[in-house]
């Protein structure tokens, strides 16, 4: 692995350890349908966005970040919820993506 990819990749660890947080956390705090619904449609997409927003901020856009998301998310559908929750395995990428944009716009090389 090239020394830009291992500098890339260290760059976005601690963006997905606040998405991997997220994502195996908060569903411990899921008692009823309420609060599941809370999270799920609420919380948990707006944390995944300014995660990316901060991120596109600090580091410019990429497509690696929306993908880590993915990839964290996945398990977890059959962790904490059932096979119809894998459609917010892309819905979280895609706002995570979203996020990398905005932050994009206010991205500053130094």
């Amino acid at each position: 692995m090239s020394a830009k990819m291992k500098n890339k990749l260290t760059a976005l660890l601690p963006y997905a350890i606040a998405l991997a947080a997220e994502f195996y956390l908060l569903p411990l705090l899921m008692k009823d349908t309420g609060t599941s619904m809370l999270l799920m449609l609420c919380v948990m997409p707006l944390t995944a966005l300014a995660c990316g927003v901060i991120c596109g901020v600090r580091q410019g856009f990429g497509i690696l970040l929306p993908l880590v998301a993915m990839v964290l998310f996945a398990p977890t559908v059959f962790i904490y919820y059932n096979v119809t929750a894998w459609v917010y395995i892309p819905v979280y990428g895609v706002i995570v993506f979203a996020g990398l944009g905005v932050g994009r716009i206010f991205f500053r090389k130094k």
